[in-house]
């Protein structure tokens, strides 16, 4: 099977990016662009994110994840501990995050290194979930091998006779990941592949900022 892809291009023509109108701190920029998202019509999901990890064989792994949380300490997202993302953060704790708003022409590219969150705050985001999703994060064993899809329908039936009228507790192997950012960097497409790409690196306590070559 060939299928030849290359008609398949678009020019980008929606936005720009010039130093003089971007903040000085990336986290300000990054709230600036995210709250734009936000509000367009055209993106769904705006707290979608890849999160890119080594796994224990050497090969990178990559899924989609959504954001829970940021702030000026950085990014935050929730997980099983168990889980292949969750062994191979524990294991390498550098990711990359990123963005993609096809609706604005938009990336945000995010390098960092990652810590748990306090067991107290991932108790209470669990406790804010809806209840079947808190029952699922019990009958999952996320990344394992499993016979079938009745035996998860099982698990999901067991669990929610197991709660039936108490509060669902937060499972101990299950919590949020902080990404401390390193570096960030924005792209913004533009016409004949000239595109914008502004990259803040951090150095001790400092952003630095460089424009970038498409």
């Amino acid at each position: 099977m060939q299928h030849n892809l290359s008609d398949f291009r678009k020019s980008y023509q929606k936005g720009e990016l010039i130093e003089s109108q971007i903040p000085l701190n990336p986290l300000d920029f990054f709230n600036q662009w995210f709250g734009e998202a936000a509000n367009h019509k055209g993106v769904e999901e705006v707290n979608a994110m890849t999160v890119a990890t080594i796994d224990a064989d050497g090969f990178p792994g990559s899924r989609v994840v959504l954001l829970k949380g940021y702030s000026v300490e950085g990014f935050v997202f929730y997980t099983n501990f168990e889980s292949n993302k969750g062994k191979a953060i524990i294991q390498n704790p550098k990711v990359c995050l990123s963005f993609f708003w096809p609706a604005l022409e938009r990336q945000i590219i995010i390098k960092g290194e990652v810590e748990k969150v306090s067991e107290e705050e991932s108790t209470i985001y669990f406790n804010s979930r809806p209840r079947g999703s808190q029952i699922g994060a019990h009958a999952s064993s996320q990344s394992s091998i499993v016979p079938s899809r009745e035996f998860l329908e099982e698990q999901l039936t067991y669990f929610e006779q197991k709660f039936e009228g108490v509060s669902v507790p937060k499972p101990t192997h299950w919590g949020g990941f902080l990404v401390r950012p390193k570096s960030m960097e924005f792209w913004q497409g533009r016409a004949n592949r000239l595109h914008d790409r502004i990259l803040f690196t951090k150095d001790a306590d400092q952003w630095q900022r460089v424009r970038l070559a498409p």
